[in-house]
């Protein structure tokens, strides 16, 4: 089912077909880096994308780069349905994907923010990649109703963009009156990319209301000669934050858990994939 597009891209949610229900609801997000016909047509990449994936009630996917729509067709080939919205990207041509169980979950709204200058003018245009918004309601856990951003910044723009995800939880909160909100995704929120200096601007940090749950000493890249914390999960909510299962946040090493080489990590892309559960109401389900 097509939403209307705001421009020529596509973002898209993908609906898992039904699986066992585990105690807790796992968010994922994982910039898989230029996902697009080359990665879907070689297997190797698609079995360790697969097995990311299937960890996963609900995970933000980064950097596809599919004008055609085969290439998401591959990766989700064994999932019953799938729901498309509107895209994004200026220069450098990318769609975010959410991919989630349908039997734990339901997309309420999808959302993208808009440009400046747009039908709802946001006052600025600093985004290379405007979020893309999910309003979930999950039946299972202690939060029922809450809302994902995923962002992926551009590494030359990346303080400004974090700060500027402050005027987009205000402006969220406006539009659908609620606290309980997640950042997510790819924010280059490490090494040469931020400052000491350039930290205290953003308000995302200054504001103690937000929690950052992958800390700056942390690692999300995959390559043996780095160690950045790109990245990161910020939560704003009481009820949110109460549901998140303690030490749950953290980076997934693809590269460790299943034993690939360097060169195989090379071939595949990406940066690690991180993670964490909300707890459930009911912990024997």
């Amino acid at each position: 089912q097509y939403i209307p597009h705001m421009t020529a891209e596509l973002l898209l949610v993908v609906g898992l077909c039904a699986l066992s229900v585990t105690s807790a609801l796992k968010i994922c997000a994982f910039n898989v880096q230029s996902f697009g016909e080359s990665k879907a047509n070689n297997r190797r990449v698609m079995g360790i994308l697969m097995k990311i994936l299937s960890r996963c009630d609900l995970c933000l996917i980064q950097e596809v780069r599919d004008q055609k729509g085969e290439a998401i067709q591959s990766l989700v080939k064994d999932l019953n349905r799938y729901q498309c919205a509107s895209g994004l990207g200026k220069t450098y041509k990318e769609q975010y994907v959410y991919i989630y169980r349908n039997n734990m979950l339901k997309v309420k709204e999808l959302y993208q923010y808009p440009k400046a200058g747009g039908e709802e003018n946001n006052e600025t245009d600093v985004f290379a990649r405007e979020p893309f918004i999910v309003r979930i309601h999950s039946p299972t856990t202690l939060v029922k109703d809450f809302v994902l951003i995923g962002q992926h910044t551009s590494p030359k723009t990346a303080m400004k963009e974090m700060d500027e995800l402050y005027s987009v939880f205000k402006w969220l909160y406006k539009k659908w009156k609620t606290e309980n909100v997640m950042i997510l995704g790819d924010l280059n929120a490490g090494c040469s990319y931020v400052t000491i200096k350039g930290w205290r601007a953003v308000r995302l940090r200054s504001d103690p209301r937000f929690r950052w749950l992958i800390g700056d000493e942390q690692d999300t890249t995959v390559r043996e000669n780095t160690h950045c914390a790109y990245d990161r999960i910020i939560v704003h909510g009481r009820e949110i934050i109460s549901s998140i299962e303690t030490g749950s946040a953290q980076p997934f090493n693809f590269k460790e858990r299943y034993q690939l080489t360097e060169a195989e990590v090379t071939e595949f892309g990406g940066n690690i994939s991180f993670s964490l559960s909300l707890n459930s109401t009911n912990p024997f389900l």
